[in-house]
């Protein structure tokens, strides 16, 4: 059983996953206090699905970007819990968990995120037969030039305020808007990484 933890962004995000199955999801929006409601939403979630940390067999992250704050909490804890059961670790990025939750396409994937300050953390992705494929590094724009990233039409997934939404959605040529359920990303997601 894998136990999944997403702190990038104030989108925080648990899941329990096992033998190609959800056992258990939480995600909720934190108002920077991913200290306080880390641990016991860990808790919480194990009691809800009948499961302790005995249970659990293997730990996922998301690696970033996201805020350096959110992101340290959410990998001290499962760094914390990996070295003091001895359980495996793999680290998933920010962005690939939010690429995951996009149908295959022919158009090419940008992926955002919050990045604080008035930018975004932002990838670029092809689809494959494996699934999205990173583009190149990630990298972090301020919001008024996102609109100038996309040249050609693309599919656009992300953390985006209402404002940001209506922005990319007047570029109705380039710019195909993933509603904002599939903008969400999944603990489920990142434990299926």
């Amino acid at each position: 059983m894998l136990l999944a933890v997403d702190t990038s962004t104030a989108q925080v995000g648990l899941a329990v996953y096992d033998d190609g199955q959800v056992i258990g999801e939480y995600a909720w929006r934190s108002s920077q206090r991913h200290t306080v409601e880390l641990a016991p939403a860990v808790a919480n979630l194990l009691s809800r699905s009948g499961l302790t940390m005995d249970n659990i067999h293997a730990l996922g992250v998301a690696l970033g970007p996201g805020s350096f704050t959110s992101l340290r909490v959410g990998l001290s804890l499962v760094k914390g819990l990996a070295l003091a059961r001895h359980l495996p670790l793999v680290g998933i990025p920010t962005l690939d968990i939010l690429a995951a939750n996009q149908p295959a396409s022919k158009l090419p994937l940008l992926a955002a995120i919050q990045a604080g300050r008035g930018r975004l953390a932002i990838g670029w992705y092809k689809s494959s037969k494996q699934g999205w494929q990173a583009k190149g590094l990630a990298r972090v724009v301020p919001v008024e030039e996102l609109v100038y990233e996309i040249r050609t039409p693309s599919i656009v997934c992300g953390e985006f305020t209402a404002q940001e939404r209506q922005r990319l959605a007047k570029d109705e040529a380039n710019v195909k808007l993933a509603s904002p359920a599939q903008s969400v990303r999944r603990p489920a997601i990142l434990a299926e990484l």
